[in-house]
């Protein structure tokens, strides 16, 4: 029997992390099912899902807390959904260009948490706008809309809050 983890990993950005993680997953027979990785201002960050023989969890997690007088902070959940159930609703996008300021994420996640909707993956970042100068803030995600919500009444909360940020915002389902 197979047991599913998600780890969370933070430490300082320097090279071989992902390996040393992956070289204590594979040596434990785990399999390495996704991941999502990124260095965000000097920090390496991560969430990775790997699924091993159920004999073998203690000793991965002993096996990942030796990593952290290395640096790097693991912390190991149980994924005991490793393939949930389909959910009824819609895949939908959600892009966002526009002048950087506090709030933007919270107050789009206000409406979208208001609204029971799920969001799935988002990816922001800023960027220096071309030609005019300053610093855009630009934000993708991927979201799950129930089935029993009003996608014109979402649609038009996030509207206004566009039109108060005064920001790009596409809403529409996924392809």
């Amino acid at each position: 029997m197979n047991t599913s983890l998600v780890l969370t990993l933070v430490g300082a950005d320097r090279p071989g992390l992902v390996e040393s993680v992956a070289e204590l997953v594979a040596a434990n027979g785990g399999n390495w099912l996704e991941s999502r990785m990124a260095r965000l201002g000097g920090q390496f960050a991560g969430i990775v899902r790997v699924a091993l023989p159920t004999p073998r969890e203690a000793a991965l997690r002993g096996a990942l807390a030796t990593l952290e007088a290395k640096g790097l902070k693991v912390t190991v959940a149980h994924d005991p959904a490793a393939e949930p159930a389909a959910k009824p609703g819609r895949a939908v996008k959600l892009e966002l260009v526009g002048q950087d300021r506090p709030g933007i994420v919270h107050q789009i996640t206000r409406v979208l948490a208001a609204h029971q909707v799920n969001v799935e993956e988002l990816v922001t970042e800023c960027v220096e706008a071309p030609m005019a100068g300053g610093i855009l803030f630009q934000a993708q995600a991927e979201l799950h809309v129930p089935a029993s919500a009003d996608m014109a009444a979402i649609r038009a909360d996030l509207e206004k809050i566009a039109a108060d940020l005064m920001v790009d915002l596409n809403f529409a389902e996924a392809d």
